[in-house]
């Protein structure tokens, strides 16, 4: 696990649609895009919490239904707290923040190195903790919080930590919104007609 109380996932075991925003708290955010519901069931947001670090690799979570909603709602706090919410969204985040999360323990490893497992198996109310406590150093972090980013795309509203040279990062990814901003630039310059001579 982390400095930050989270893992460094492995991408192997990251979904296709893995968001990394800079940080996990947003990252759980970034499963609930566009109106779509990426985390709908216990296989999803085990494989979720897996790549996002909230474990170490290779730590098997159970796939219970009765997290899920615990996670979304968790989610909702999240991001009501962002969007200003100075009260239940917060007194949320903060009694989660106050659990304590899972604890760590070294082994040796097959080839002899100290590798990071957890003590015992996580519980829903642990990897919460993990979460909120993401959430409480950066919303308290006056540096984060001014690289803080809403994507500018037309249909996302992702957010993340600006890490660019400049801090001029507009979109979650070039890729995917920037791209689509391009051509849909590009395609309302090739609509207007040229001007008589």
């Amino acid at each position: 696990m982390g400095a930050n109380g989270t893992g460094t996932g492995s991408t192997g075991t990251r979904p296709s649609w893995w968001f990394d925003s800079g940080r996990v708290c947003l990252d759980l955010l970034a499963t609930r895009a566009r109106g779509r519901e990426l985390l709908p069931g216990a296989e999803e947001l085990a494989r979720w919490a897996a790549g996002a670090g909230l474990v170490p690799a290779g730590t098997a979570l159970p796939a219970d239904p009765a997290w899920v909603p615990r996670f979304h709602r968790l989610r909702a706090h999240v991001a009501a707290v962002l969007d200003g919410d100075r009260g239940p969204a917060l007194d949320a985040v903060n009694a989660l923040a106050a659990l304590p999360p899972p604890a760590p323990r070294a082994v040796r490893a097959p080839d002899g190195s100290l590798a990071c497992v957890l003590a015992a198996e996580p519980r829903c109310e642990q990897l919460l903790a993990v979460l909120a406590r993401d959430a409480v150093v950066l919303l308290t972090d006056p540096a984060a919080r001014a690289r803080l980013r809403r994507c500018e795309g037309d249909t996302c509203d992702r957010v993340y930590l600006d890490t660019s040279r400049g801090r001029r990062r507009r979109w979650c990814s070039s890729e995917t919104c920037g791209n689509r901003e391009r051509v849909a630039r590009h395609r309302r310059r090739a609509a207007v007609p040229a001007a008589p001579a």
